[in-house]
């Protein structure tokens, strides 16, 4: 098949530090390759793929040291690009959400489109109605419970290259790890407040955007002053699997609808637990008792972490090559694609 990837262009593809659907663009496109696939990505210059790349923009936005930058305009480059050249494509998979939609409806029997954000938004609902034609992917099934009327094709995991993280059976450090974006939806302060109530290490891995800074100069920095607590700052990949690999687990306190919560499967594929809130995706995401414990309370949380190095690591790494790899996720679109591509066949014969 020929497959046209299109992804934001807001981080590298892959991102070089925080970041989410740039990250599983880039493993679903070099995934897809290894499968006999053609695929061509649209994204930033930066991009480091197995794709035949198409430069949309010099460097990702938020790398770009350019006093000002128009995302807006960006994007819309890219789309009349991708329009230029839709005919060369059997398929045209989309991760900008629903800003393609006004301008490919021509094409919308050849697009697939990821949807990565959370769906409970005012005014999402009514403009899915506008364009029915176009058939969406979830990440989770709880993400959908917003849209129940929408086009859905599939629900297919976000899924990490197998060799992505180190796999470790025997840890070396006995702590707490906290990993991502620091915001209040995702309960930074509560890792915290578990990890000295527990007495265990905390270390704080994670992205301060402009929008959570005052958040975190008034909530969050107060707290770090703390010999448990570490605040280590954001980092990439080349140094998650050491952080991760040698942690009791990883936390996972959130309060919001995560669609689906990369950084689970992340822990869970250097066979790292997770002790996560029941919120969002979470109990699709974490086998209770296998890959982590899922828990409803700040009590339970404690009572988990105390519970947690009982699991066993192998079983953690297990489930994440069950359901979590690359492969996994590329083979669930390809039958997404073929589905497509069938219907429109047998649309040409009737």
């Amino acid at each position: 098949m020929k497959i046209a990837q299109i992804a934001p262009l807001y981080e590298s593809v892959p991102p070089r530090l925080y970041g989410g659907t740039e990250r599983v663009v880039a493993y679903l496109c070099d995934a897809l390759v290894e499968l006999g696939h053609d695929v061509t990505l649209f994204a930033a210059g930066d991009a480091r793929t197995k794709a035949r790349l198409v430069t949309m923009r010099d460097q990702a936005i938020r790398l770009d040291t350019a006093a000002l930058t128009s995302d807006l305009a960006a994007h819309l480059t890219m789309l009349h690009e991708v329009k230029r050249r839709a005919t060369h494509f059997d398929i045209l998979h989309f991760h900008l959400d629903m800003l393609h939609f006004s301008m490919f409806e021509p094409y919308a029997h050849k697009a697939v489109t990821t949807l990565h954000g959370r769906l409970d938004l005012k005014d999402l609902s009514r403009a899915y109605e506008w364009w029915p034609s176009y058939g969406l992917v979830s990440v989770s099934d709880y993400q959908r419970r917003p849209l129940p009327g929408a086009r859905w094709l599939a629900t297919i995991p976000h899924g990490l290259p197998a060799e992505l993280h180190a796999f470790n059976a025997h840890p070396t450090g006995d702590y707490l790890v906290f990993l991502g974006r620091i915001s209040p939806e995702k309960g930074p302060e509560m890792a915290i407040r578990l990890a000295k109530r527990a007495g265990i290490p905390l270390r704080i891995a994670a992205k301060v955007d402009s929008v959570d800074r005052a958040y975190f100069k008034e909530v969050v920095e107060p707290l770090l002053d703390h010999p448990l607590v570490e605040f280590i700052g954001e980092i990439g990949d080349a140094r998650k699997s050491e952080f991760l690999r040698n942690a009791r687990a990883l936390l996972f306190p959130i309060r919001w609808p995560e669609p689906f919560g990369l950084v689970m499967i992340e822990a869970m594929a250097c066979g790292t637990p997770v002790i996560a809130f029941d919120c969002g995706s979470v109990s699709e995401v974490v086998q209770h008792g296998v890959s982590g414990l899922v828990v409803h309370s700040e009590e339970q949380a404690l009572s988990a972490i105390a519970a947690v190095h009982r699991l066993d690591r192998h079983a953690v790494r297990a489930t994440f090559d069950q359901r979590f790899t690359a492969e996994s996720m590329a083979r669930g679109y390809v039958d997404v694609y073929a589905g497509l591509i069938e219907s429109r066949r047998l649309a040409r014969v009737s």
